[in-house]
């Protein structure tokens, strides 16, 4: 379908000021602080509603009567949502729901944001075009495999998450909530309290890395009164915390029946002898998030290495990308949580409209601090070597193509693969549905591919030969 030209650009017939992809917490502070600024703002995001992963919202039809109550700082969201709202009434910003942004071209002065339409993006395209972009693309979770991890009733521990505040239901009756990460805590403590029984949580890592940075700890009170609150949750729920241990077997003909958990030593290899089997009916787990950067390093911007071992953009101090014109927010500068993303999102956004003053140095100075409270909490939970170690030959890596890890290793030790695209051409690991999204951490740390450069995708998510020849 042809685009209209007044689908491409602000209703008085020239670009955006601004074309801010996603809207969650960066992407929506970072469009209402613009459109406040009196900057003209196209904000895309595949969801129907603004909030991103982190503030889900509850299905129309399911008719929730207090949704706030599955969420942490719901205020912060509201106050935000409230405004965009008075700015898409004034015209100032166009929010364009539904859209997935599969791809950018352009150079500074003049963007095209390329989206498809619909809720599973099949419908028609349309090009936004836009004087900036600023990309706060969030993260996905992380998964680390293990002997039956395929069987129905795994979830990712985000995804369960996802389930109970969208779909207000529970992945199964009886949980284990497992891998590495606060946000494990949070998992738990919202399964809990829903009605699920979660016999326990099971943490790789343990927390006593926070205490190797304490100033990063004492310069963010309020983290640690974010994790009081969680302890406090799985107290009252007496759900109790394993840490440096990891479910490294599920077991079930037909779905989870239960899981064993091992003790892990520093490196995270299972300690012999140590195993315990729990039953159980669901397993949520996740090691962890990765940033969603597909649409930055397609027009070039630069990526780092992060303390965890996943990829990141390099931003500068004002939020600048190594491209001319990009800015970037949130979790694709690296995982640090809603707020540190709602205040990158403001300070992108004063940056862009060239606004400085008290309020931005104010801001500045509280996003270096959750900065450094985010590095302390990458280094404390990130994935030690070990962790192949809970593989056996036949275990699937790649979920869509059957790739085993037997083949994975068969791929670096016998043919000589030494990085994750190589392993890719040799045994179709991370060439199925989810282009390598669920396996690619794990193949990449088998591969022993330690690149500071992310992968290089031409598409952001998956659009039909004839959208792709209309453009």
């Amino acid at each position: 379908m042809p685009t209209s030209p007044s689908d491409d650009t602000a209703p008085d017939g020239t670009p955006y000021d601004l074309a801010v992809v996603g809207a969650g917490p960066a992407g929506l502070a970072a469009a209402v602080a613009a459109g406040r600024l009196g900057l003209r703002v196209a904000l895309l995001d595949s969801a129907a509603r603004t909030g991103g992963q982190f503030y889900r919202h509850p299905a129309p039809g399911l008719r929730a009567r207090r949704p706030e109550a599955l969420h942490h700082a719901w205020q912060a969201y509201r106050d935000r949502a409230q405004r965009l709202d008075a700015l898409v009434a004034a015209g100032r910003v166009h929010h364009l729901a539904e859209h997935h942004v599969w791809a950018v071209t352009g150079e500074a002065g003049e963007w095209s944001v390329h989206a498809v339409l619909g809720p599973d993006g099949a419908q028609e395209r349309r090009t936004v075009r836009a004087a900036a972009l600023l990309l706060a693309t969030g993260a996905y979770e992380r998964q680390l495999p293990f002997p039956g991890w395929t069987l129905p009733g795994v979830v990712g521990a985000g995804g369960a998450q996802a389930m109970l505040k969208a779909g207000l239901v529970l992945p199964g009756r009886r949980i284990v909530v497992a891998g590495s990460g606060p946000l494990l805590l949070a998992v738990a403590g919202s399964l809990a309290a829903a009605g699920a029984d979660v016999p326990t949580v099971v943490e790789a890592s343990g927390y006593a890395g926070y205490a190797r940075r304490p100033g990063a700890l004492v310069a963010n009170p309020g983290k640690l009164a974010e994790g009081a609150v969680h302890a406090a949750a799985l107290l009252r729920h007496r759900v109790p915390v394993r840490t440096r241990s990891a479910v490294t077997e599920v077991h079930g003909k037909e779905r989870v029946e239960a899981v064993t958990v091992s003790r892990l030593d520093r490196d995270w290899r299972p300690v012999p002898g140590t195993a315990t089997r729990i039953p159980c009916d669901a397993l949520a787990v996740g090691h962890g998030l990765v940033p969603q950067l597909e649409p930055a390093t397609g027009i070039g911007c630069a990526t780092r290495l992060t303390p965890d071992g996943t990829h990141a953009l390099a931003v500068d101090d004002r939020q600048r990308t190594t491209v001319p014109g990009v800015w970037s927010a949130g979790e694709t500068g690296g995982v640090g949580g809603a707020e540190l993303a709602l205040l990158e999102g403001e300070l992108a956004a004063l940056d862009i409209a060239g606004k400085g003053g008290k309020g931005r140095e104010d801001r500045a100075r509280r996003r270096d601090r959750l900065r450094r409270f985010a590095d302390s909490m990458a280094v404390a939970h990130a994935p030690r070597p070990g962790w192949t170690g809970w593989l056996g030959d036949d275990t699937d890596v790649c979920r869509c193509e059957e790739v085993t890890a037997g083949q994975v290793r068969e791929a670096v030790d016998g043919l000589g693969a030494r990085d994750a695209r190589t392993v890719k051409l040799l045994t179709r690991a991370g060439m199925g549905w989810c282009q390598g999204r669920m396996c690619g951490p794990a193949v990449a740390c088998l591969a022993g591919d330690a690149s500071d450069t992310a992968p290089r995708r031409p598409f952001a998510c998956p659009v039909t030969l004839g959208q792709l020849a209309e453009d």
